[in-house]
């Protein structure tokens, strides 16, 4: 009997401590307006976009892909978007625990404009240009690996 009860708290023990470990890293950290982009939706292009060699160089422990897109519609309701995909380093501060040091290692900015669109246009024309964006970084990353 008590070894059914030790057995039953030792499994109680273990499913409580993976119930409480920490979730994966992400892959990408975004900084972008909502209003053309969200952060689900930078961390999917990011992954669809990155190369595995490339993110075995460089490991969400270390580095994080930073996307960054801006703009909007413009007095004459021109949509403007500016995308920027960049490689930071993460360092690891005695207090404060991991952050991003904002000092791209490499980055790549596309950007466009285009009259007459409607917000889902102009959210589609933020996408296509982050797209462009990470594929340039990830490319001259993988270029630079060897």
């Amino acid at each position: 009997m008590k070894y059914g009860v030790a057995s039953l708290a030792a499994l109680s023990l273990m499913l409580s401590a993976s119930a409480f470990a920490a979730p994966p890293k992400p892959m990408s950290s975004d900084q972008s307006a909502n209003f053309l982009i969200d952060a689900p939706t930078a961390e999917k292009i990011w992954k669809e976009h990155t190369p595995a060699r490339v993110t075995k160089l460089y490991p969400s422990k270390k580095f994080r892909f930073v996307s960054e897109v801006t703009g909007g519609f413009n007095e004459g309701k021109t949509c403007v978007v500016t995308a920027r995909a960049m490689l930071l380093p993460v360092v690891l501060l005695p207090v404060q625990g991991s952050k991003l040091v904002y000092a791209p290692i490499k980055s790549a900015t596309a950007f466009d404009a285009a009259p007459g669109l409607s917000r889902e246009q102009c959210q589609e024309l933020a996408r296509g240009k982050l797209k462009e964006a990470v594929q340039s970084v990830t490319a001259s990353l993988a270029a630079a690996g060897g």
